[in-house]
């Protein structure tokens, strides 16, 4: 790793770092699991950079605007704590379009390793999602598969390691911090 570069961890929004409201279009649906400022601060405290990635289909389906998207992730920022996510990045194509940037393709975290002059070798994918490890492993990284979300099942997973929550996948995270 260079003297420019640096790890960082990437979150899935919607079934990791809150309960998933399918297709959240209201603030007041937001609902942040448990522990996840403490162990994300921990992980800051790393020295991570802690990326938000999230498909956001419902605004390419019509379903959410772009207005309500932003107010639902201005919540999930203020809920979180100031300072703690250094970006995010969302993308509003529905499944069977062509996208470089809906997840499994890796453009979300091409794209901020390139703005945020991240370190991929050294830095982690968390999600609930199939999509998000194989996401992941599509960009380089690491992966870890929570099962806090609506696909639970993690047989068969691409993921590096499965957790029961995010905050379980900060402690794994965490421990090679410390090698």
């Amino acid at each position: 790793m260079t003297d420019e570069s640096s790890p960082a961890v990437f979150v899935d929004r919607d079934g990791t770092i809150m309960r998933d409201a399918d297709y959240c279009s209201d603030p007041e649906q937001v609902q942040i699991f448990a522990g996840v400022p403490e162990a994300l601060r921990r992980l800051k405290s790393k020295g991570y950079k802690l990326i938000i990635i999230t498909n956001q289909s419902g605004i390419g389906r019509g379903l959410i605007t772009m207005e309500q998207y932003h107010a639902v992730e201005t919540k999930v920022l203020h809920e979180l704590g100031p300072d703690l996510i250094d970006a995010t990045y969302f993308c509003p194509d529905v499944p069977g379009q062509r996208s470089n940037c809906r997840k499994p393709a890796p453009g979300m975290i091409l794209r901020a390793s390139r703005e945020h002059r991240i370190d991929l070798s050294s830095s982690f994918f968390v999600g609930d999602k199939e999509i998000d490890a194989e996401c992941g492993r599509n960009a380089g990284l690491r992966t870890i598969r929570v099962q806090t979300g609506f696909q639970p099942d993690t047989t068969d997973t691409v993921a590096d390691w499965v957790a029961p929550n995010l905050v379980a996948a900060a402690k794994i995270i965490a421990e090679f911090a410390n090698d």
